[in-house]
C-alpha cells in the first residue's frame, strides 16, 4: 500500500491555505504556506513515492514527454475544488514534482487592490496591457482577474493562449477561446498569428517569452485589438527596456516607435507575506501610458519614466515603492520585506524618516 496518496496531499493544501506543494525525492512533502516553505511532518518519500504520486495525476502521453524531455507541465481538474499547474520533471535521475494551486473563484479587481484606474484602461478598444514580475508573484490571478472582469462586462470574443492552461472561463457576456500551447497550437507566436483570423476582440498571452511572441504581441495590438502579456520583470522602465533589448539592434528603433504607440498599461507587482492576518498582499507599481511617456519611450528616454509614475498620481499610477510604503503605513508588511522589495531602500527608509519626524509615520 502506497505511503502518500495524491488526493490526501490535495486536500491538506487547500484546508491549510497553501499555494505550492513540493514532492521532492528523499525528502517529506511540503508545503508553501504563506510564501514559506514548510515540510510536513511525515516520513520521507522515496522514489516509488514520487513517482506512484506522479502517475497518479498524469496521463500516459504526458508521462512520455516526462520521459523523453525530462520535464513536463500540465494542469488538471481537481473535481469541482480548484485546478492546479503542475511540474513534474527527473532531478538526479529520480521523479519530483511542483503543483500549484490555481482556485475556481477568481478575485475582483477590487479585492486584489488594483485602483480604479486599471478599470478604465480595460474597456480601451485596442492597445497592449502587460503584467509583470517575479515568478510567483500573482500575474496569473492578476490577469484572471482583468479577464473576468471583461468576461462579465463587455460582448466580445476573448482568446487566451496559455502554457498550460490555469483558470478556466466560462462564456458569460463574452465569447470565451481557450488554447494551450503544445495542445491545441504549437507555439505563443503561431497562436497570436492564428488568433489574428478568429475575429478576436481581446488577446492574452501566458508568456511573452522571446521576441517572436513580442512583436506577434505587438502587431496585433497595432491591428485593433486589446492584447494581454506577462513578462518576468520588476518595474515599468525594466519592462520597456527588457522588449526593447529582446530584439536586434537593426529593429530597436521600430519597436520603440510602435511600443510607444500602442501601450497602454504596465503593472507591475510583488507578493508579500501579511502580518495583520493570515495570506499574502501584492504590491503594485501601475504605469498608465500618457503622451509624455509615450514620448520617453519613443525617444529610448526610460530612465525617466519612474519620475512621471511618481508624479502621475492623477491618472491613476504610483511607484511600487510608493505601494510598499503604503503597505508598511498601514500594518500590512514587514519592515525587513519593505526594504527587500524596494527598488530604492535608500529612499524608502529617508522617507520613513521624514515621516517620523512629522509624526505621520509607523512608528
Amino acid at each position: 500500500m502506497a505511503k502518500f496518496e495524491m488526493a490526501d496531499l490535495l486536500d491538506l493544501m487547500i484546508e491549510e491555505g497553501a499555494s505550492d506543494l513540493h514532492l521532492p525525492c528523499f525528502s517529506p512533502p511540503v508545503l508553501r504556506l504563506h510564501g514559506e516553505m514548510t515540510p510536513l511532518d511525515t516520513e520521507a518519500m522515496g522514489p516509488e513515492d514520487t513517482e506512484y504520486l506522479m502517475k497518479s495525476i498524469t496521463s500516459e502521453a504526458n508521462q512520455q514527454k516526462l520521459q523523453q524531455d525530462g520535464t513536463v507541465d500540465f494542469g488538471f481538474a481537481y473535481g469541482e475544488k480548484c485546478r492546479f499547474r503542475v511540474s513534474a520533471f527527473k532531478a538526479k535521475g529520480n521523479i519530483a514534482m511542483v503543483l500549484r494551486i490555481i482556485p475556481n473563484d477568481k478575485l475582483t479587481i477590487e479585492q486584489l487592490g488594483l485602483p480604479p484606474s486599471i478599470k478604465d484602461v480595460l474597456f480601451r478598444p485596442r492597445g497592449l496591457i502587460l503584467v509583470t514580475g517575479p515568478t510567483g508573484s500573482g500575474k496569473s490571478t492578476t490577469l484572471a482577474s482583468m479577464i473576468d472582469t471583461i468576461n462579465s462586462e463587455k460582448h466580445d470574443h476573448i482568446i487566451t493562449i496559455e502554457d498550460p492552461i490555469e483558470f478556466y472561463h466560462e462564456h458569460r457576456t463574452s465569447v470565451v477561446t481557450q488554447r494551450e500551447v503544445h495542445s491545441d497550437v504549437p507555439s505563443f507566436a503561431d497562436a497570436i498569428r492564428r488568433a489574428l483570423r478568429q475575429d478576436p476582440d481581446i488577446i492574452l498571452v501566458g508568456e511573452m517569452r522571446d521576441n517572436e511572441t513580442i512583436g506577434a504581441a505587438i502587431t496585433a495590438a497595432e491591428t485593433g485589438h486589446l492584447v494581454f502579456g506577462t513578462l518576468h520583470t520588476t518595474g515599468a522602465a525594466e519592462t520597456i527596456d527588457r522588449i526593447i533589448d529582446s530584439f536586434p539592434t537593426t529593429q530597436q528603433a521600430q519597436v520603440r516607435t510602435q511600443l510607444a504607440s500602442c501601450l497602454e498599461c504596465v503593472i507591475s507587482q510583488v507578493l508579500l507575506k501579511r502580518i495583520d492576518k493570515k495570506g499574502r498582499v501584492a504590491a503594485f507599481e501601475i504605469m498608465i501610458a500618457t503622451p509624455s511617456i509615450r514620448a520617453l519611450i519613443r525617444d529610448g528616454k526610460t530612465f525617466r519614466i519612474t519620475s512621471d509614475i511618481q508624479t502621475g498620481a492623477k491618472y491613476g499610477m504610483n511607484t511600487l515603492d510608493t505601494h510598499l510604503l503604503q503597505l508598511y503605513n498601514d500594518g500590512k508588511i514587514m519592515y525587513g520585506d519593505l526594504i527587500t522589495k524596494a527598488k530604492d531602500p535608500e529612499g524608502v527608509i529617508q522617507n520613513i524618516r521624514q515621516q517620523m519626524q512629522e509624526g505621520g509615520g509607523k512608528k
